[in-house]
């Protein structure tokens, strides 16, 4: 299945339909005019537009997403790994670790996560 692009406004919608769906439309415009100030017509526009892109389903006023919040995360991330660091996993982390203080709990996480692809035969 292919992702479609979610920009960052729309992004910051999903986060609240992720959390609360499924959920009527009248409840997200709520909840979008609580927590990011926007007007129910915004919420509406971005309910049809992001259902038009196959993000989302609008059945009879109930939205649900199409795309999880993984498979967003997912999709984000292949494609700043393409067009910073030319998909290069390796330059990503040494960008990413320079910046960053890991603690040995995610250290350990990593290295799980290293030992499962391992394990699995890598991905290519």
């Amino acid at each position: 299945m292919s992702i479609p692009k979610i920009h960052e406004g729309e992004y910051r919608f999903c986060l609240i339909l992720w959390e609360h769906e499924p959920v009527s439309t009248a409840e997200l415009a709520r909840l979008c005019a609580d927590q990011i100030g926007w007007k129910r017509t915004t919420t509406y526009t971005i309910i049809k537009r992001l259902g038009e892109r196959g993000v989302l389903k609008n059945d009879n006023g109930v939205v649900t997403s199409l795309v999880s919040r993984e498979e967003a995360q997912s999709y984000e991330i292949g494609e700043m790994m393409e067009k910073k660091f030319q998909g290069s996993l390796p330059a990503f982390f040494a960008a990413f670790t320079r910046q960053q203080n890991l603690t040995d709990d995610e250290l350990d996480e990593l290295e799980k996560m290293i030992a499962e692809a391992r394990s699995k035969g890598g991905r290519k």
